[in-house]
């Protein structure tokens, strides 16, 4: 009986007392394993990128080729705190939002980070078809995703949270091992 017990607890959702803010270079999953974080969880799936594109109402290739990084930066900041001050959710950051360090202070301050930690073959394989990263806009994007990815492994190793991918991995088995990192940290989920 008491296994029915916990399979019946288990099969609603935790009620979310913070915002789960996923950060990671592009292609770690973001925005997949978010999504089905998001439903595992019955809270909503935010990207701060898709909040920012709506808003200006152009691409965010778009954003960085007429006002720059920095005015991108800006608004990706006042997103992030617009986004972590509603009700609890799941928020996708773009692969930069986490190394300003005032979105670090606010994401821990306000909600929860986690680090989707891919390695660089498992990220390549996921970006070199994409032509919607500004950054990958180079000569040698592969090197560019290594010298970006060199840069902010060590940033985004300050995150609360670290969840390592691996390949072959399904996101919904990703998004699993997300919610047994969360349930693993006190605070984050309110008592049945």
């Amino acid at each position: 009986m008491e296994g029915r017990d916990v399979t019946q607890t288990s099969s609603r959702p935790p009620r979310l007392r913070k915002t789960v803010v996923l950060v990671g270079m592009m292609g770690s999953g973001k925005t997949a394993v978010g999504t089905a974080l998001a439903r595992m969880l019955g809270v909503p799936f935010l990207d701060s990128d898709e909040e920012i594109v709506r808003a200006a109402q152009m691409s965010v290739a778009e954003i960085f080729a007429r006002d720059g990084e920095p005015f991108f930066r800006a608004r990706e900041t006042e997103v992030l705190e617009r986004l972590l001050s509603g009700p609890p959710a799941v928020v996708s950051t773009g692969g930069g939002a986490f190394m300003s360090a005032q979105n670090r202070e606010m994401i821990a301050r306000l909600g929860v980070s986690v680090w989707l930690q891919a390695d660089l073959e498992l990220l390549w394989n996921r970006v070199r078809h994409k032509n919607t990263r500004p950054l990958l806009r180079t000569a040698d994007p592969k090197r560019t995703l290594t010298d970006l990815l060199a840069q902010r492994a060590p940033v985004y190793a300050l995150a609360q949270i670290a969840v390592p991918a691996e390949p072959g991995l399904s996101i919904e088995a990703m998004a699993q091992k997300v919610v047994g990192a969360l349930r693993a940290r006190p605070g984050l989920f309110e008592e049945a």
